[in-house]
């Protein structure tokens, strides 16, 4: 069965505007042009824009999606598996986080009591599978499975006080670092406070701090798109800008 862009888009969930710029960009092309000059899609076309949804529900990139999926080595049969996997470890984190909610709801109504550790047990694992999720590979090849399962262990075992501790260090980081970043000089003073308040950060994830692993990281930052996209979401250069300002820091800059 073909279907028009309107039709599709109704089929799909989306916007005909969303399949007029997937069409744009490349990602998703229609099988032909009628005679009237509207998109025309088919079923090759339908199982790409599948494709396509399930790697953003799974907070992939379009620009990241589109070398998949146009790629000579797509396998749709081998990326539905993969695509399988991804959505129960969503699942399996979902369900940890959901536990926790309900241990806390019974602990409010008087009907259980929840340690300290317990409450922050379903969100600290959820940290961690999605960390792992998003970076596992490349900090794992980057800095070994031993020291990072070490860090994993370290939240894990992590106290309320701490964890709050260090949550509030985090928004420190960033509202330093977004002033900072306005006086566009990464060896000021509040660029080198932002590096230390991140150095902070850093020891209470990491089981020993060193300068050549800190400026590492902040190199990452600059390397993989997906921190680039976190750091320069409001201001973009923040993780060229941060980068530098660590070098600095530590003493690594080249």
């Amino acid at each position: 069965m073909e279907y028009t862009v309107q039709g599709l888009a109704k089929l799909a969930g989306v916007s005909a505007r969303t399949l007029r710029y997937y069409d744009e960009i490349g990602i998703l092309k229609p099988a032909r042009m009628n005679s009237s000059g509207y998109r025309i899609y088919g079923k090759a076309e339908i199982d790409r824009l599948q494709q396509i949804l399930f790697y953003r529900e799974l907070d992939v990139s379009l620009d990241n999606i589109k070398k998949i999926v146009t790629s000579p080595d797509f396998d749709g049969a081998h990326a539905l598996k993969e695509h399988r996997e991804k959505l129960l470890e969503k699942r399996k984190q979902l369900d940890a986080l959901i536990a926790n909610v309900e241990k806390t709801i019974e602990q409010t109504e008087g009907r259980i009591h929840m340690s300290d550790k317990e409450k922050f047990a379903g969100f600290k694992k959820k940290m961690i599978e999605d960390n792992e999720k998003k970076y596992g590979k490349e900090i794992r090849e980057k800095y070994g499975n031993d020291k990072v399962d070490q860090s994993n262990a370290k939240l894990v075992n992590m106290s309320e006080e701490d964890y709050e501790k260090v949550t509030n260090l985090a928004n420190q980081v960033t509202d330093t670092l977004a002033e900072a970043f306005t006086t566009r000089d990464p060896s000021g003073e509040l660029a080198q406070k932002a590096a230390d308040l991140h150095k902070q950060w850093l020891c209470f994830y990491w089981s020993e701090y060193s300068k050549e692993a800190h400026a590492g990281l902040a190199q990452m930052y600059v390397d993989d798109e997906r921190f680039t996209a976190y750091y320069d979401k409001e201001q973009p250069g923040t993780a060229e800008f941060l980068r530098d300002a660590i070098y600095i820091y530590t003493g690594m800059k080249k």
